[in-house]
């Protein structure tokens, strides 16, 4: 997981699969929770093959993470564990 002051973003980390790739873990961005502090609500975000983030419209912003965290769990779409 990545933090900053108005995000957190949710990482997929692998264990070295290959010996010609090298011994670091490979670092995967699967979702990102942005903080808005006007409003107070977090929203969810989903990331493409390019890296870059786009807004989840499945879900509303809410001021309940745990809701947010449940959608990345349970992914009805297959769009953060494929």
């Amino acid at each position: 997981m990545d933090v900053d002051p108005r995000s957190i973003t949710i990482i997929e980390a692998r264990a070295p699969w290959r010996e010609d790739f090298g011994p670091e873990w490979s670092r995967m961005p699967i979702a990102r929770l942005r903080y808005t502090q006007r409003t107070k609500l977090w929203t969810l975000y989903w990331v493409d093959r390019n890296g870059k983030f786009h807004n989840y419209d499945r879900i509303k912003p809410t001021l309940n993470v745990q809701t947010l965290l449940d959608e990345i769990d349970t992914d009805p779409t297959n769009i953060f564990w494929g």
